[in-house]
């Protein structure tokens, strides 16, 4: 019953097969010509891109989340990074250095820790921005859109008892750790359930980019037309706030997607809505907690951005099963989310580049308040 969205991570199973048999845990080979020149002192990162899958090759292909800042940050000088998922690549001139941690919790928080430990970088005022694609619930917004977190929550941290074995007075069999039932009235101590990034950065971003045109597509337009239950999944693709949900299992359907929305409000305490489902976030945000403590990274630094490839509900006229298993059938989705997370993201990245001698030491919300 855990859970995720016709494409957790987003995208299909089938596309999720395609992404294994495309070589994503492929050790990139490192041109002598761009491998890192040894020196004695780290270089200093002024942001992070974090993405967290590629399909193939990193360029010249069909695209994933890696390949538009690529090609478009000029991130040409490649760095071996044997002790995770995917080697680096540097932007020399911006600062601007993109990973891809690989899909789940487990990888995002690994390639994050082993980035933030790396002798060869400063990270100590770079920039996190996490750009993916996702699930979104339709009832928050269209595919295509891009959604800005502030809080992120897990759903892999949770007791949980077959639906067919409930108690006649449970709702659910799914409940927090150290409780005695769903969602108890004193919530549970937190064990890595929940995550706060800087509201303050989340706005500024979200003011920054909320006016940018996503553009669109003839297919996914047509589509929405039918989701008359969903006004906002009727919308256009724009730009939106709202909360994550990170978990390690798939999970698609109505009532999954209630309990999403139940979980994000129970842990954030009615402060957050749940509206994309994605695998990584919870674990990339416990890295930095920890890489912060040891004053390797800043925390207060982390953006996360999601765009909607996919839906958390069946198609209309289709049972779940029939929705989830019809995903692989069409990626209608990606790459307009694609081009919507490198359009939203990069106006924050080359943002933060352009008046770097302010951004460094100052947060954007605090310069332009002056």
């Amino acid at each position: 019953m855990l859970k995720h969205s016709l494409c957790k991570r987003t995208l299909s199973s089938a596309l999720f097969s395609l992404l294994v048999l495309a070589g994503c845990e492929k050790k990139a080979e490192t041109p002598a010509e761009n491998q890192s020149s040894q020196s004695s002192l780290p270089i200093p990162v002024k942001v992070v891109v974090v993405n967290m899958f590629e399909i193939g090759e990193d360029e010249g292909d069909t695209a994933g989340e890696f390949q538009l800042w690529k090609e478009r940050q000029k991130l040409s000088q490649r760095f071996p990074f044997p002790q995770s998922h995917h080697d680096l690549f540097l932007n020399p001139e911006t600062g601007v250095l993109g990973m891809v941690t690989g899909m789940g919790t487990n990888k995002s928080s690994s390639a994050v820790m082993a980035l933030g430990l790396d002798p060869r970088f400063d990270l100590r005022k770079a920039y996190w921005l996490v750009a993916g694609i996702s699930g979104f619930d339709p009832a928050d917004a269209s595919i295509g859109s891009a959604a800005w977190a502030e809080w992120l929550v897990d759903g892999d941290l949770m007791h949980e008892i077959d639906s067919r074995e409930l108690p006649e007075d449970w709702s659910t069999g799914i409940f927090p750790l150290f409780s005695k039932g769903p969602y108890p009235e004193k919530r549970p101590p937190n064990q890595g359930e929940v995550f706060r990034i800087n509201g303050q950065l989340t706005e500024w971003a979200f003011q920054l980019t909320k006016d940018i045109d996503l553009g669109d597509d003839e297919t996914i337009a047509e589509n929405r037309k039918k989701l008359t239950d969903f006004p906002n999944a009727q919308r256009k693709p724009f730009v939106l706030k709202g909360d994550n949900l990170a978990g390690m299992t798939f999970w698609h359907g109505d009532h999954l997607n209630r309990w999403a929305n139940q979980w994000v409000d129970y842990w954030s305490e009615g402060q957050g809505s749940f509206v994309s489902s994605a695998m990584e976030d919870t674990g990339t945000a416990q890295s930095l907690a920890y890489l912060d403590r040891a004053g390797r990274a800043d925390y207060n630094r982390l953006m996360v951005l999601r765009t909607a490839s996919n839906f958390t509900v069946p198609h209309p006229g289709m049972t779940a099963a029939e929705s989830l298993l019809s995903e692989g059938e069409d990626y209608a989705g990606l790459q307009l989310s694609l081009e919507s997370a490198y359009r939203v993201g990069s106006r924050v990245v080359d943002t933060l580049v352009n008046d770097w001698d302010t951004y460094r030491d100052q947060m954007p919300y605090a310069a332009n308040a002056h």
